[in-house]
């Protein structure tokens, strides 16, 4: 028996210390972020993806103090000598702006089968005042693994219940999510309710999905949404006049995070997938009084594409390396999606939630490149995870392309960007910082590649 119980807590938190900390794991030690650009650099020669659907064979990219000052044809223009402090020559290489991933839980949850280490929901059903941001791990092993296929931005989201909270944009580069904050609490998330549902009670071949029914709750969870809504606007008109008055009133923190989809200030990203799912919600949306609306997933989403594009609501095209999700779509259906809506005049940008997302992200590129072989030309594939992301998540004026006055946050690829056979990430950079591409599993391939003999 332990006497004294002190001595006992102590023993005990030193133990989980040790079992977490470096020494209990045998892991690497977390990188260091990246300082600010100190030197002007120029890349000379590469193969520029500008991000708008335009190529530069011969390109010259400059930066300084963190900006790109110079995009040009290599072959067109004059420096003088010294101009830049580092020339670098990339002939034959390929340079894009940074890679976006919308819709991501980076950072909020390190192994999806430690529970402890899932921090990316809450309990309750209308959570708009929960902040994904300020739960980030710096520090996690996820994001250096999709740094190396160039992904350098993440729209870090909250999830579960009806409302999951907002989401903020940050750069994968820094010392905490205050250093690495693009844009902070951008958007609320809304899961969209169930209009169908399985009956499993009337399924009688356990091999197959039993038929939908229309849920019952639907219309009563419908009403109450609304309700929500409708308390938002009017504590959003109240704090409108009170500050016109200089009369504050009373802060309710759940209706205070509402407010921004009235005022144009924030966007409501729509979780949802059916395409009567999709209809109903952008009549909501619009009903509600909500200024911007985009949907996430979106599955069925070129069944109502004419919706969409006339009431300009982008979409978040879901994962498209999957399987329809309706027993007579087209076998190829999710990697045509994109190809389906941009012909429709959707504005499309590519996302990857789902199982072992974290993980999965740096798959990224490989959508785009899947996108590509079903209908979208390659520079339209990759504006899908540059600049079109960027413009969904109101961020395009500092980064999505490589332009005079943008950040400088690209990449350089010694191969196509898009081609996992070819994706070959040689140099970083976040706002010229450049960036150490390491990570756990390139530590891991270079040990046993010894070990074995392989090098």
């Amino acid at each position: 028996m332990i006497k004294d119980k002190s001595n006992y807590f102590s023993l005990c938190f030193l133990t989980v210390v040790l079992l977490i900390s470096p020494l209990g794991r045998q892991r690497g030690v977390a990188q260091t972020p990246a300082p600010p650009q100190s030197k002007s650099i120029l890349l000379m020669g590469g193969v520029a993806h500008i991000g708008n659907g335009t190529v530069i064979e011969n390109s010259a990219i400059g930066f300084k103090d963190g900006n790109l000052n110079l995009v040009a044809d290599a072959t067109i223009i004059r420096l003088q000598a010294g101009a830049y402090d580092t020339v670098i020559n990339i002939s034959g290489k390929h340079v894009y702006p940074g890679f976006i991933a919308p819709n991501s839980t980076l950072g909020l949850s390190e192994i999806d089968a430690v529970r402890a280490t899932r921090d990316f929901s809450e309990t309750g059903a209308y959570n708009p005042h929960v902040r994904s941001i300020i739960s980030y791990n710096s520090d996690s092993k996820v994001p250096p693994t999709v740094r190396t296929n160039g992904v350098l931005i993440a729209q870090i989201t909250p999830r579960s219940g009806i409302i999951s909270g907002t989401s903020s944009v940050l750069e994968l580069d820094g010392w905490n999510w205050e250093d690495m904050a693009l844009k902070t609490d951008e958007g609320v998330h809304l899961n969209w309710l169930h209009m169908f549902k399985r009956d499993y009670e009337k399924n009688e071949d356990p091999g197959t999905l039993p038929p939908l029914k229309k849920s019952e709750d639907y219309e009563k969870q419908k009403t109450e949404l609304k309700q929500f809504f409708t308390d938002a606007k009017a504590y959003y008109e109240t704090v409108i006049a009170s500050e016109a008055k200089q009369s504050p009133e009373e802060k309710n923190l759940r209706l205070e995070a509402m407010r921004g989809l009235f005022s144009g200030a924030k966007t409501l990203y729509v979780h949802v997938n059916a395409a009567k799912e999709i209809t109903d919600a952008v009549h909501f949306s619009k009903d509600a009084g909500v200024k911007k609306t985009v949907i996430v997933g979106g599955t069925e989403s070129w069944m109502v594409a004419d919706l969409l594009k006339e009431n300009n609501i982008p979409v978040m095209v879901n994962r498209v390396h999957d399987l329809p999700n309706r027993a007579d779509a087209d076998i190829d259906l999710p990697y045509k999606l994109p190809a389906l809506l941009q012909k429709a005049g959707v504005l499309i940008c590519l996302e990857n939630s789902g199982d072992m997302e974290q993980i999965q992200t740096r798959n990224l590129p490989f959508l785009a490149g899947t996108a590509a072989a079903y209908g979208l030309s390659k520079e339209e594939a990759v504006s899908a995870i540059t600049l079109n992301a960027a413009k969904i998540l109101g961020i395009d004026t500092r980064i999505g392309s490589l332009e005079q006055g943008k950040d400088a946050t690209l990449f350089i690829s010694s191969g196509d960007a898009l081609d996992i056979r070819s994706n070959n990430v040689e140099w970083a950079f976040i706002r010229g910082k450049k960036l150490d591409l390491s990570n756990d599993q390139k530590t891991l391939n270079e040990k046993y590649l010894k070990k074995y003999g392989l090098k």
